[in-house]
């Protein structure tokens, strides 16, 4: 059995008599569903390593070889039929008055696109797990409707989760000057440093450019299950390391009262249930931040075990990655539960030149519409995941704040 699969937990959120329900009241959620925030995992449902699978198969394991090149493969370029469809729909959830966040698959149908969009969903969860959407007029429409477009999408996949402390379920990656050396309490998604290789705190994650870097800014991704089989076959003890709860990630002071200033985790999980596939989750921002805590001797230090595994997981995530450019109104949508996810250092242009700016939306997709069945209390859901601070309200900003 793994190293600490048996060391005393905090108690889960389930176990201290709180009701699992969808309904949230509507005067604060305007769909009626609350985030579920981030919490450790079932520490009775994780799995030791000898139970993993020695080489995972299927249509989530995939060569970058197999992409490099062929960008057909995973780019779909917007038709003038389909943007229009998306344009009518937006203007008339816009002219709706209807505030950004009650936007659903109710109130923007799209009764063409919606049928590819269902397929694309299928796609993301079981299998590659991305796809880059090429030509959405965004410069043409301005911040709000591009907003009320991308939202609107985003609906056919997925419950929007709030993505910080405020509350933000429209999240803007721009550098706003703040210091990426103070990761104890900077997000790295509000500077231009290099973002490594990571997943979000939901279960998909969409990108939006609305304006591009002079230089740099550019993306890379991963299949984890290929990470997975390459570690298996190059670096077993790293994978062993990777799938035990010995693991703490910051949450950087956003949480709610009585919560920890942590969440002590895995890396790699397996799903609940017969024939699991492997989950990961994944920031090393988020571990090598907690120095505040581990020198006040209130959590362990990083291991040599794990500094080692830290190092081993990125290397052969750059070995093994897809190299992707964003341009002005493309879209990107990931799955976080088998992708991996970077961004390179970037440089803006000189003002009055506008900064880079991608509007980012974190996705949860539930067990009961087909979503992975994963070893946390909220996995039946409708909005688990995501980060939510006590009772603060979603919120929908047009650009960064």
């Amino acid at each position: 059995m793994a190293p600490a699969l048996t060391a005393q937990a905090p108690t889960a959120p389930h176990e201290l008599g709180a009701k699992l329900s969808h309904e949230a009241p509507k005067h604060i959620y305007p769909d009626g569903i609350k985030t579920s925030g981030q919490h450790p995992p079932l520490y009775d449902q994780l799995r030791p390593y000898e139970d993993f699978p020695k080489e995972i198969t299927g249509p989530t394991v995939w060569n970058v070889e197999d992409y490099k090149g062929h960008p057909e493969q995973w780019t779909h370029i917007f038709s003038d039929a389909e943007v229009k469809e998306i344009s009518d729909t937006a203007d008339a959830f816009i002219k709706s008055g209807t505030p950004l966040t009650g936007i659903s698959q109710e109130n923007f149908r799209l009764e063409d696109f919606a049928q590819f969009l269902n397929v694309l969903r299928k796609e993301l969860i079981d299998g590659k797990g991305f796809i880059l959407f090429k030509g959405l007029p965004v410069q043409e429409w301005g911040n709000h409707k591009s907003a009320v477009a991308y939202m609107g999408l985003g609906t056919h996949l997925g419950y929007f989760v709030s993505q910080n402390a405020h509350g933000h379920v429209l999240g803007h990656v721009k550098d706003l000057g703040e210091d990426s050396n103070a990761i104890e309490r900077v997000r790295i998604y509000r500077t231009n440093a290099r973002q490594y290789f990571h997943a979000d705190d939901a279960d998909l994650v969409g990108l939006l450019c609305i304006a591009k870097a002079l230089e740099g800014g550019e993306s890379d991704l991963v299949s984890s299950h290929a990470v997975w089989n390459d570690l298996q076959t190059n670096n077993p003890d790293v994978a062993r390391t990777l799938t035990e709860p010995i693991w703490y990630f910051d949450r950087k002071g956003e949480k709610s009262v009585d919560e920890e200033d942590w969440i002590k985790t895995s890396v790699f999980y397996l799903e609940k249930g017969d024939n699991p596939r492997v989950y990961s989750k994944w920031d090393p921002y988020y571990i090598r931040s907690l120095a505040r805590f581990s020198d006040a001797g209130l959590i362990p230090p990083l291991s040599d075990a794990q500094q080692h595994a830290t190092t081993v997981l990125e290397k052969t995530c750059q070995r093994l990655s897809l190299h992707m450019i964003l341009d002005v109104g493309d879209i990107q949508f990931l799955s976080n539960n088998h992708i991996l996810h970077a961004r390179t250092a970037y440089k803006d242009y000189a003002p009055p030149a506008p900064r880079r700016h991608l509007m980012r939306l974190w996705l949860s997709t539930p067990e009961e519409e087909g979503g992975w069945k994963l070893p946390f209390h909220d996995s039946a859901e409708k909005k688990r995941g995501g980060i939510q601070v006590n009772d603060n309200p979603p919120v929908a900003p047009l650009d960064a704040e």
